[in-house]
Parts: C-alpha cells; sequence; structure tokens
C-alpha cells in the first residue's frame, strides 16, 4: 500500500530515528566529523520526506530508510571505524566475529555501505517507477542497480572533496580509511552487491506478479 500521508507507525520510526540522534549525539568521538555525517542526515530524512509527500512511498520502503539512517547515525557517533561491534557481540553471543571472519580492520564501515544497497534500493526504485512509468521490471531493475552504483561513486567523490581541506588527521576520521588505499573500492562494490540483492527479489517479484496477471 502507498502512503503519501505520515501514519501513526510512520511518526514512531521518526521517533526512534530522533531519539537514536539525540543519544548519538552525547560525546561523539569527534564533534567536527560528527556534524559532517549528520548533515547528511538531515538531507536524507528532508529528501525522505519530500518523496513520502510528493509520490508516496509503501511502508516497507519508508521503514528500510529509516533503518539505513540508524545504521549510519550509530556509525557517525563511533566516526564509522571505532564501532565496537565486535564488543558488542563477545559480550551477547560470546563469540569474536573479527576472529573468525580473519578480519584485521573494523567492518562497520563496510556493513553500511552494504546496507546502503540492500536498504535504499527500494527507494530509489520507486522514484523511478514514477518518474518512468513506461518502463518494464528489467530497465526499472537496471537503472535503479546504475543508480546505486554512480551515487555511491559520487559519494566517494564527496568525502574525497571534503578530506582535501581537512588535516590528516580529521581526514582520516571522516573518511575511515583505515590504511586501506582501497577502501572506496570496496565501499561502491559492496553497495553494488546489496543493490542487487534486493533489486533481484523486486525483479522476480514483479515479474511473478505479471505471469499471475496472465
Amino acid at each position: 500500500m502507498i502512503y503519501k500521508n505520515l501514519t501513526t507507525q510512520h511518526w514512531i520510526s521518526l521517533a526512534i530515528l530522533l531519539l537514536a540522534i539525540i543519544i548519538a549525539s552525547i560525546h561523539p568521538l569527534e564533534f567536527e566529523s560528527y556534524l559532517l555525517h549528520q548533515i547528511g542526515t538531515v538531507l536524507m530524512l528532508i529528501m525522505l520526506l519530500i518523496c513520502q509527500k510528493k509520490i508516496g512511498l509503501s511502508y516497507p520502503t519508508f521503514l528500510l530508510y529509516i533503518v539505513f539512517l540508524l545504521i549510519h547515525v550509530s556509525a557517525a557517533h563511533y566516526l564509522y571505524s571505532y564501532v565496537p561491534y565486535n564488543d558488542w557481540i563477545k559480550s551477547i553471543f560470546h563469540f569474536d566475529l573479527n576472529q573468525a571472519m580473519g578480519w584485521q580492520r573494523n567492518m562497520y564501515d563496510r556493513f553500511v555501505h552494504f546496507g546502503y544497497g540492500i536498504l535504499l534500493y527500494p527507494f530509489f526504485y520507486r522514484l523511478f517507477q514514477v518518474a518512468l512509468p513506461h518502463l518494464s521490471p528489467k530497465a526499472l531493475f537496471l537503472i535503479s542497480l546504475q543508480f546505486i552504483m554512480a551515487s555511491s561513486l559520487f559519494y566517494e567523490w564527496i568525502e574525497w572533496w571534503l578530506a582535501i581541506g581537512l588535516s590528516p588527521e580529521q581526514a582520516e576520521n571522516y573518511n575511515g580509511q583505515q590504511g586501506d588505499v582501497w577502501d572506496a573500492h570496496k565501499d561502491m562494490f559492496l553497495a553494488t552487491i546489496g543493490a542487487l540483492f534486493t533489486g533481484l527479489m523486486i525483479y522476480w517479484k514483479s515479474t511473478q506478479a505479471q505471469l499471475t496477471a496472465k
């Protein structure tokens, strides 16, 4: 079901996001870098609410978008590179994920980029579905996937441009490369994989609906 107005469930989701932002704003590791990340949060939230009002979104699409912002807000508090996810997992499940996977770096930033593809694909799909209603499910799948790839590239360009004006320490805190020269490439790749996962599910569902209609 497509909603253009905010319902109770939408307001609850937004309230949870607001609470997360308030909590994340309490003593972040590096306040200037935190603010840079949260500017992106505000801009993305504005875009979500405008699209909700103008074209309408299903609640699952809206919720997945909010989930991504929650992941991003948590990462911003810890500058992405220092999210203690492995400590949380060891505390709750008594399992060392980093050791089991052989990871030598903090992988939370990779998780966020993967989440960008897997969680925001339905939102971009809806935008193209409304803007280009004549497109087939296959064409919508491809253009949404390509947009995820292109926007991931554009984000890495923005990070690079911002880092130029920062000190080396501030740039590292903001970008979170952790010494990996291929960091941007891997981030874009994971966003693409995430988009492929969700995109193929939506494409399969669309084709099945077409077959049922026939």
